[in-house]
């Protein structure tokens, strides 16, 4: 029946516990009866949920990252008002994902959850704006405002709500499907998060090559009709697994768990399951480089002017498609050998491997960026190739993929049952702090670099005469100490696991994996 409460091996003492754990992670069929492990989960059931993952994906990125151009070319809001509405989208989109947790583990259900604020998110459609026409549409202002930011913050709603659900529903279909962390050592649940990883990156690679093609040749309008029908495909896909689902029950207010917790420090028996797609976001102020003041040109070179940046953003994801296959094929299976971890290395050590990567893409950027500025203001003609700029990608498109798929590990396995999309959300919601915070590291790096009289590093839109390479540098410095960050709390983490087990109260089952991550520091 319920592998999990096989599991339970711990010391004398914990079967009440393992009891406890075992009925909490009791998983049903959409008619709310026990699953059949023969008909119900596995991977077939999974890849259903990997179908809206990537549909998702491709619709909110093919949206968000023309948002900025659309804005601010048809909407005509100035330039940093457009910076901010895209920004404060993004982060609400993140922050809403702590409602779509609650609702999640308190009252619906991941399937539930995903239906309801899928169907929310096909709003995907803003406000019409005519722009084959002869005239300038006016800036919105009044009910056309409210109008505009009421579509906008209905995807923000949709989105956030969904992406707390999505993983962690797929990885809710391995829980107890015959081969379990026990015995494969969590090589087949690792696998699953790759794959998932794997269609994030070929949503955002269709959202950013093919969408965005059609967003350029057919206008924005259009774009945003195929983006709903992208959405609307992927809930196609999540609704077709319903038969083959095993679903988690809501077990009442989160806030049960957590009062428990805190009032009782003995409290460690359930086993801690959580899952999240989680990714390292670009700079997104940094796409007012590739926006122009309309001066009357024609509609087409407007559009054209974000084609380069696109293609940037586009290239990370188009190796990732190549680099995660290989990481699971070749990787994996090479570094197994040597630590005898089933997954290659730990979760933490995956993250701490993600995390050392990214300050080298930032130096290759900083390094790549001095030369084109040197080149550009020495006047020498010479147009910099865009394969420069492929080191710094290929690193970051590295660290992303360790830091993404270790994060997801981590958090599955570490969240408290019956709580696994609310911790999920919680990352989402460091990630919406983390582009409020850039605007401030922007505004706050102009304000000292501009000080008596001086040009601030990012205080025009011409390149040439900011100091990009600078900030960049910046940003290769705060990666070290984010590192460095990170070592000091994964080892004080560690220490606080292995207090726990030596206590004998850790009666999850899973030592083996808790074990693995004492090394991770």
């Amino acid at each position: 029946m319920d592998v999990e409460s096989s599991r339970q091996q711990g010391p004398k003492g914990d079967a009440s516990s393992n009891s406890m754990a075992a009925a909490s992670e009791v998983s049903v069929d959409w008619r709310g009866r026990p699953c059949r492990p023969e008909r119900h989960g596995g991977m077939k059931a999974a890849v259903l949920v990997l179908g809206i993952q990537a549909f998702e994906i491709m619709a909110i990125a093919a949206v968000g990252n023309n948002l900025i151009t659309y804005v601010f070319n048809e909407m005509h809001f100035p330039l940093s008002k457009s910076a901010n509405i895209v920004t404060n989208f993004i982060g609400t989109m993140f922050l809403l994902s702590l409602l779509g947790g609650f609702l999640s583990d308190s009252y619906l259900g991941s399937f539930w959850t995903m239906l309801i604020f899928g169907f929310v998110e096909l709003s995907l459609r803003p406000p019409a704006c005519d722009m084959k026409a002869a005239g300038q549409c006016e800036e919105v202002a009044g009910v056309k405002a409210g109008i505009f930011f009421a579509a906008l913050y209905l995807v923000a709603l949709g989105s956030g709500c969904l992406k707390p659900n999505i993983i962690a529903h797929g990885a809710d279909q391995f829980r107890r499907d015959g081969e379990d962390q026990a015995v494969d050592g969590g090589k087949r649940l690792s696998s699953y998060f790759n794959a998932a990883y794997f269609s994030f990156c070929v949503g955002e690679m269709v959202a950013l090559t093919v969408l965005v093609w059609v967003q350029t040749r057919s206008g924005m309008d259009v774009g945003f009709g195929v983006s709903a029908a992208a959405m609307a495909v992927g809930l196609v896909s999540l609704v077709a697994g319903v038969f083959f689902y095993r679903n988690k029950p809501p077990q009442g207010s989160i806030c049960t768990p957590i009062a428990k917790g805190m009032s009782s420090t003995g409290a460690h028996e359930t086993r801690l399951n959580t899952t999240n797609i989680c990714r390292i976001n670009k700079l997104r102020f940094l796409d007012k480089a590739c926006v122009k003041a309309q001066d009357g040109g024609s509609k087409e070179s407007e559009w054209g002017l974000c084609t380069a940046a696109e293609v940037e953003q586009a290239i990370p994801y188009i190796m990732l498609i190549v680099l995660v296959p290989a990481y699971e094929a070749v990787f994996v299976p090479a570094v197994r050998r040597l630590t005898g971890v089933g997954t290659g290395i730990t979760p933490l050590q995956r993250i701490g491997v993600g995390l050392f990567a990214v300050t080298f893409s930032m130096v290759a950027a900083a390094l790549v960026e001095a030369r084109r500025r040197h080149s550009s203001v020495s006047g020498d003609g010479r147009a910099l190739s865009i394969f420069w700029i492929a080191p710094q990608f290929l690193v970051f498109g590295l660290s992303e993929m360790f830091t993404a798929v270790g994060l997801i590990e981590f958090f599955y396995k570490q969240s408290l049952s019956g709580m696994q999309a609310f911790l999920t959300s919680m990352t989402y919601c460091s990630y919406s702090f983390g582009f409020y915070l850039s605007s401030v590291l922007v505004s706050l790096v102009n304000r000292v670099t501009s000080r008596n009289g001086g040009n601030g590093w990012l205080s025009n839109n011409d390149l040439d005469k900011d100091r990009l390479d600078l900030f960049y540098w910046l940003l290769a410095a705060l990666s070290v100490l984010n590192f460095f960050n990170f070592l000091f709390w994964s080892r004080w983490y560690s220490n606080s696991v292995e207090t726990v087990q030596v206590a004998g109260v850790g009666g999850d089952g899973g030592s083996s994996e808790q074990e693995d991550e004492k090394g991770s520091a």
